[in-house]
């Protein structure tokens, strides 16, 4: 079996909505995400590149799905942070055929954990 070379991205509406509230205080949001995407999520589920950044979230993850969450998030508008800006990513990779949905964003000063009901 070959190793894919692309994963395939999507956001459910209630990310979108996350994402949208979170843009009007951290302006660039949208391209630290596409950042996070090659550098954390495409690092760790093709090439097998551990860089700490992504954890498995415990009792979530079957064979055919990984839930999984970004804590190194590196934010541009977040001068000084780096990737200890405290914004979190949550999503979903499909093993199978290397999708990823994203479930949810925020930021860990407003909100501790990942809505467990969303994930569901």
């Amino acid at each position: 079996m070959t190793t894919p070379t692309k994963i395939k991205y999507n956001a459910i509406d209630l990310f979108q909505k996350d994402l949208k509230r979170l843009l009007k205080k951290y302006r660039t949001l949208e391209d630290d995400l596409e950042t996070a995407k090659r550098d954390a999520i495409e690092l760790y589920h093709l090439k097998r590149i551990d860089n700490q950044s992504i954890f498995p979230i415990q009792g979530f993850c079957t064979e055919k799905i990984q839930i999984c969450k970004i804590k190194k998030f590196a934010c541009k508008s977040l001068k000084g942070k780096g990737s200890k800006s405290g914004i979190r990513v949550i999503y979903a990779f499909y093993c199978q055929n290397c999708k990823v949905d994203f479930i949810e964003i925020y930021f860990k000063g407003e909100k501790e954990n990942e809505d467990r009901e969303r994930i569901r």
